[in-house]
């Protein structure tokens, strides 16, 4: 049996793959779960060219708008004959703010027309009663990635900023700045966002998401930013004066009286200015396109911008998601592969039950209240069967015409749909993703799993591939979520979706400890110049344990079961290659661990691994079962 199998599983499966595999100039890298985003792109894109050469063909209801904005978006004499002008009211605006009173006169329309400002608000479940609508609060973001780039010692912060420096400053010539005007705006800016960054979180505070339930009185709220009418404001956004707001991050509203004095009053409106002027690069000349993402391709490693035409299929796209998702479920997502996966579903969500039965560690108590959680449990597979109603007020050129008017008209909607949800009682049906995203979700609030039909086809899932190789693809992704009902973040929340304690002291106690054990296991690994945090990325590797190993209990059940299939195809669907910058950013901010190691690591814990490979002490794959961590 090949060396490489006994010491390092992936490259063993991807190796091959590997060596020819090529980065897209416009991408950070590319992979099992980015090519069939690649495939979905081209079939997408056909479509949307075909609807525009004959629109007669095109579907009766939304699609006809999505094509319509399509084609604005993808007109670049035209976007290339306004240069900024769209922008130019925009602009004007902030540089027309003289106080805060200029600002708090506005401040309505301002947030619903997508201004920036040092915090957001936005309309979500309440984390303790589900059921309803409640209003949240958030800091503003940080320029850089996350607060751990502005360390001294960060290898990449202040090469960051420069790039950021000097792309803003080459856009605002563009709008009309001489490089004294852009450097002065650029400088008071950075200044600001300086001031914002020591009191939010980092990605790893931010990954236990009960830390951001933090209720706050009305007043106490209002009370934050005594400069601003925050009181005008909420109450003029939501019909009915809220009692409560869920603030996320209660040290930085707890700084912001700080950060909005008036002496910083020039600071903020130069920041302020900046994000707009970014923010609409993507919708103006095609100069402006490129040169305005010239700090995200140097964060990814990108070497190049997307091309224009495809630029302008992700703009329609993403504007009318849950419209071309729709589509492309109704049309390419079969009735066959539903069912099948559904009942692979049903089959995870047995196995499940059966090892929570049967779990030695969970008090009676705590076993009893989790199975009533996994059969509450909602599975949404394929795609919806409406989307949200907002949808029907998208009427395409209907603002004279310019990509950027029918953008913001787009947003207004949005945002006001939004805000309208306050105090109503939630939808657990509604889906929050496109139905031809190459992804899938639980949702801890709804209790609830989503699996799109974009990401049910090979490698993942196909039925030209064994039983053994599917549940080895979409069974471990089926349980994978699964397994997020019961991770260090889900196991928070009950079979309602409330944040609500429902384990025993001690078995909650043990739970934790086996979760530092999972984040011991990756903690500190080297990778791609850089370290694997083991606490900003425990959630995701225990539903990738959970998920691998109730998958193969399911596969195992099967007539045709084939380990080698399972194990292999298992190691495909994480097969990467990826730009070292793009590599060492995930590492900050994201809470999934590297491809390879989520492949390599989850294997080194199941016993069956050993067994099916003849893999001892002394192969690199090899791991004492002492060192093991098993948790479902």
């Amino acid at each position: 049996m090949s060396n490489l199998l006994k010491n390092d599983f992936y490259e063993y499966v991807n190796g091959e793959w590997m060596k020819t595999a090529v980065i897209p100039a416009d991408k950070p890298a590319t992979g099992g779960f980015q090519d069939l985003v690649d495939g979905i792109d081209k079939l997408l894109m056909t479509e949307f060219n075909t609807m525009l050469a004959t629109k007669n063909n095109i579907p009766q209801g939304k699609m006809k708008d999505a094509i319509a904005y399509y084609e604005l978006a993808k007109d670049y004499a035209m976007r290339d004959k306004l240069g900024t002008e769209p922008i130019q009211p925009l602009l004007s605006k902030i540089r027309d703010l003289k106080d805060y009173d200029d600002l708090n006169k506005q401040l309505t329309d301002w947030v619903l027309d997508g201004f920036p400002l040092p915090f957001a608000l936005d309309v979500d479940q309440d984390m303790k009663n589900t059921q309803q609508n409640v209003l949240f609060a958030y800091p503003a973001d940080t320029i850089l990635p996350d607060k751990t780039y502005y360390e001294k010692e960060h290898p990449q912060g202040e090469n960051l900023l420069k790039v950021f420096a000097d792309m803003t400053i080459a856009v605002l010539e563009k709008m009309g700045h001489s490089q004294e005007e852009a450097k002065k705006i650029i400088q008071d800016a950075l200044a600001f966002d300086r001031l914002i960054v020591p009191h939010v979180r980092s990605s790893e505070e931010n990954a236990d998401y009960s830390k951001n339930y933090n209720p706050r009185s009305f007043t106490e709220f209002c009370a934050y930013a005594p400069v601003l009418d925050l009181k005008d404001l909420v109450e003029t956004l939501v019909e009915t004066t809220p009692e409560t707001i869920i603030v996320t991050e209660p040290d930085y509203f707890d700084a912001l009286n700080e950060l909005l004095t008036e002496e910083n009053f020039p600071l903020l409106q130069n920041w302020l200015y900046i994000h707009t002027a970014l923010g609409y690069t993507n919708l103006l000349s095609e100069e402006l396109r490129q040169l305005g993402g010239t700090y995200a391709r140097q964060l990814s490693g990108a070497p190049s911008a997307m091309p224009p035409e495809k630029a302008a299929f992700y703009l329609a796209n993403g504007r009318f998601s849950q419209v071309v998702g729709q589509f492309y479920g109704t049309k390419y997502f079969g009735e066959k592969a539903k069912q099948d996966v559904q009942h692979m579903v049903q089959t995870m969500i047995g196995i499940y039950q059966d090892r929570l039965e049967k779990n030695e560690w969970l008090s009676k108590e705590t076993r009893t209240k989790a199975i009533t959680k996994l059969n509450k449990l909602g599975v949404q597979v394929g795609y919806p069967e409406k989307i949200p109603a907002f949808y029907e007020k998208f009427t395409s050129k209907a603002d004279g015409g310019t990509l950027v008017a029918n953008s913001r008209k787009f947003s207004r909607i949005v945002r006001e749909d939004n805000f309208s949800r306050y105090g109503k009682t939630a939808d657990r049906n509604e889906w929050e993703m496109s139905a031809a995203t190459v992804n899938a979700y639980y949702h801890p609030f709804k209790n609830i799993i989503v699996f799109p039909a974009a990401i049910l086809q090979a490698p993942f899932y196909s039925l030209e591939q064994s039983t053994s190789a599917n549940y080895g693809g979409i069974g471990a992704v089926i349980a994978h979520e699964i397994s997020h009902a019961f991770d260090n973040n889900g196991a928070k929340f009950d079979e309602y979706g409330n944040m609500n304690n429902w384990w025993t002291d001690a078995d909650l106690n043990h739970f934790e400890k086996l979760a530092a054990k999972m984040i011991a296991e990756f903690d500190g690994i080297e990778f791609a110049g850089g370290k694997v945090n083991g606490t900003l990325t425990v959630s995701e590797n225990i539903a990738d344990a959970g998920g691998i190993s109730c998958a193969l209990a399911a596969a195992k059940k099967e007539a045709d079961v084939s380990l080698d299939d399972f194990f292999t195809n298992w190691a495909k669907i994480w097969r990467t290659k990826a730009r070292e910058q793009y590599q060492q950013l995930l590492l900050a901010v994201d809470v999934h661990a590297p491809a390879k190691l989520r492949a390599n690591i989850q294997l080194q814990n199941v016993p069956e691994f050993f067994e099916t490979y003849a893999i001892t002490e002394g192969d690199g794959m090899y791991k004492a079962p002492a060192n093991r961590v098993h948790i479902w």
